[in-house]
């Protein structure tokens, strides 16, 4: 008898708002996204929604809550749009432990706030 195949998929949420940038803003526009964490390929797949901004760019960063980080990734090219499907590339190891320790975040960037309209912390399930 073979043991049952584990599940290699680890799943993340993300509430994106702009209460959660640094510094908080009152944007009305909100988001939301899971995404899921291929341990076998090592690939992070995100699927994202989101209302209330045009938005001008937006990236994958690596910073705990409340701190602002740097970009790892640009999820999606102009025109952006909602809803988004991202892949990344095969994550390194000291990435992959990042992302388990919940040190990544979506931004979405406007011409309104260029540093960031709305954010979510990307939360392992």
């Amino acid at each position: 008898d073979q043991a049952p195949a584990s599940n290699p998929n680890v799943d993340f949420v993300a509430t994106i708002n702009g209460a959660s940038e640094v510094p908080a803003n009152a944007s009305t526009a909100t988001g939301s996204a899971t995404a899921s964490f291929n341990k076998d390929t090592k690939i992070l797949t995100l699927d994202m929604t989101y209302t209330g901004l045009t938005a001008t760019n937006m990236h994958i960063h690596k910073g705990p809550v409340g701190v602002s980080g740097g970009v790892l990734y640009g999820i999606a090219s102009a025109p952006f749009s909602s809803p988004v499907h991202y892949m990344s590339p095969a994550l390194t190891a000291n990435q992959e432990d990042s992302l388990m320790n919940n040190l990544y975040y979506l931004n979405i960037h406007s011409a309104a706030f260029p540093g960031g309209e709305i954010r979510g912390q990307l939360l392992k399930k």
